[in-house]
């Protein structure tokens, strides 16, 4: 399977669900995945969803402009790189904004058929 492929449809699934239904992100982690947003460190699904469900705007619309993914370990790990803007109102200028993540199991649910978690 194309790692760039997967990283991208996992990318895409992710924004698209954190724009339209931000609380379904719980299930793309699992107990030992780890964010870390401005500084705090947030451990476990239900630690992550809280957090970005605690996010002071309602509804938002991320534009990616890249997607940067290489393997990494011997597990089939990844790491994705994901830049872009987020709007978080329609009158509000967006936001420039960038992401990294590492994953031996990146979710990728819809255009490649797999069904594996974040880590």
């Amino acid at each position: 399977m194309d790692p760039d492929a997967v990283a991208k449809a996992f990318v895409e699934h992710y924004y698209r669900t954190f724009d339209t239904n931000r609380a379904a992100l719980a299930t793309l982690y699992q107990e030992g995945s780890m964010l870390t947003f401005e500084g705090d460190k947030i451990l476990g699904a239900a630690n992550i969803a809280a957090k970005l469900n605690s996010l002071p705007f309602q509804q938002c619309e991320h534009k990616i402009v890249t997607v940067d993914c290489q393997p990494s370990g011997p597990q089939g790990g990844m790491l994705v790189f994901v830049s872009g803007s987020i709007r978080t109102g329609p009158e509000d200028h967006p936001i420039k904004f960038s992401q990294d993540r590492f994953g031996t199991d990146l979710l990728v649910s819809c255009p490649l058929g797999s069904s594996r978690l974040v880590r």
